[in-house]
């Protein structure tokens, strides 16, 4: 499978287009999409200029062409498709929002998906044919040529989130007997290679990969030299089909990689990881990450209002549990409150103090740990450091709130029940909030999900009893 090439330069083709029309086409602009890019086309779109659409289109990236689509209102977006489908890159597909994609996707006759999927490399048919109903999926495999076919039903076999799915099986193996100029002779010759690869790998008898020769060191020797004395086998990283992609990234990210064979439970190489689609896996995990750092399971900006009310829900719900938990010990202090009602004034401060310190760690944590920085090794270092760092932050605030309470109440006892209880919960934040992530993460629990509401709780109840405790005790 392969991609064409839609990004030739604007030449004798180009549509036909009044002085003050605008054709966007491929920039080095990192800001990629304007609203005044949007505007041109919707104001196209409403007139119904196929013609100007199609000749846009054909000049733009995909992730450009998905914007513009992710841009438009539902009735526009089927418009917009219908009017550029048998134009517009396939690779467009892949780069809409998956809460879109489906959207798109049922715009397209099984004729025209087959040849879009056709188009595409490996890695990328396979996530459009994975987002398919049984039925749409079976109706354009069978339109697909038998080894096209096969390749993508195997593919769809593995995990989601694994090298299997994410690797494309367009890649270049040779034998390390040949030499540079077998090697040369034969990329000239075939008609199969990928589009675009950087590294060959070389292979033994059983196809297991021995080593990797990158295609500039295989160019800047002499035809006669045996590529088993150029390649690279001591650094050789190999990654398994069921390897989480989020190690996979790390594993780039740790050496470097610009690509990794994938390699099947005998060793045999099955395909290739390349760095184009780690980017996508790091920007996917880091949306994720902090996505459930708010208590959300995906990106809600294109979900209707009731899905994203349903998603939204349970997370809402555990923190009512949560909120009703520090309640209670609120409950128990009553009768010391109504004696001294600048205790209610003043106990929502040392509470928001310890979340937003306890907030901090965690995502310091929760970072680490999706980076693999932190380990068994280096975790109980990380929480002493973090107690440290909240106890001197509970000092300096104590400072600042317990002078404020005295100078604003005119009690000096008041004052210092605050100062203590600040530097008691910014101690129990730091500590907390390095510790529940790194307990989760050996319960098997993703800590991005789970973290926040425990955190919450915990700063809120030790906030509340050490302030309220400490004002029963000392001020009545």
């Amino acid at each position: 499978m392969a991609v064409e090439d839609k990004r030739a330069a604007l030449g004798d083709d180009e549509p036909d287009v009044g002085r003050n029309d605008v054709v966007h086409t491929q920039t080095d602009d990192a800001e990629g999409v304007t609203s005044a890019d949007v505007a041109d086309f919707i104001a196209r779109i409403d007139a119904g200029d196929s013609a100007w659409l199609q000749g846009a289109v054909a000049h733009m990236w995909a992730a450009d062409i998905a914007d513009i689509f992710e841009a438009l209102n539902r009735e526009r977006r089927g418009r917009f498709i219908d009017a550029v489908k048998h134009v517009v890159d396939p690779e467009s597909f892949v780069e809409v929002d998956d809460d879109l994609r489906q959207a798109l996707l049922d715009r397209l006759e099984p004729e025209e998906l087959a040849a879009a999927v056709d188009a595409l490399d490996s890695d990328d048919a396979i996530e459009i044919v994975a987002d398919l109903d049984e039925a749409e999926r079976e109706a354009v495999l069978a339109r697909l040529p038998e080894a096209d076919s096969v390749l993508i039903r195997r593919g769809l076999e593995y995990g989601e989130d694994t090298a299997g799915r994410l690797m494309q099986r367009e890649l270049l193996a040779i034998p390390d007997y040949w030499t540079v100029g077998d090697a040369i002779d034969f990329m000239r010759s075939s008609p199969d290679l990928p589009d675009d690869f950087y590294d060959i790998f070389i292979v033994d008898p059983r196809y297991r990969p021995v080593g990797s020769v990158p295609l500039s060191r295989l160019l800047r020797n002499r035809r006669a030299v045996h590529v088993r004395d150029i390649m690279s086998a001591e650094d050789l990283t190999t990654a398994p089909v069921d390897m989480d992609q989020e190690d996979i990234a790390n594993l780039f990210r740790r050496q470097d990689l610009i690509s990794a064979p994938v390699v099947d439970g005998e060793g045999r190489l099955v395909g290739v990881v390349t760095v184009d689609d780690i980017v996508d896996v790091i920007d996917e995990e880091h949306e994720e990450d902090v996505m459930r750092l708010g208590g959300l399971t995906g990106d809600d900006l294109y979900r209707a209002v009731f899905q994203t009310t349903r998603s939204r829900f349970p997370w809402l719900l555990a923190n009512l549990a949560t909120a009703i938990v520090a309640s209670m010990v609120i409950a128990q202090f009553d009768a010391t409150i109504q004696q001294i009602v600048a205790l209610a004034v003043l106990m929502p401060i040392v509470a928001s103090m310890g979340g937003n310190a306890g907030t901090q760690t965690l995502t310091v944590v929760v970072r680490a740990l999706a980076t693999g920085e932190l380990s068994r090794g280096n975790a109980m270092r990380l929480v002493g450091k973090e107690v440290i760092v909240g106890a001197a932050n509970g000092a300096a605030f104590a400072l600042l709130a317990g002078g404020m309470a005295w100078l604003w109440f005119q009690d000096s006892l008041l004052g210092g029940v605050i100062a203590v209880a600040m530097i008691v919960n910014l101690i129990s934040a730091g500590l907390f909030g390095a510790a529940i992530p790194v307990v989760l993460e050996r319960m098997k629990i993703d800590p991005a999900i789970a973290s926040t509401v425990l955190l919450t709780t915990v700063t809120d109840v030790v906030g509340f009893l050490a302030f309220l405790g400490l004002a029963a005790a000392v001020l009545i």
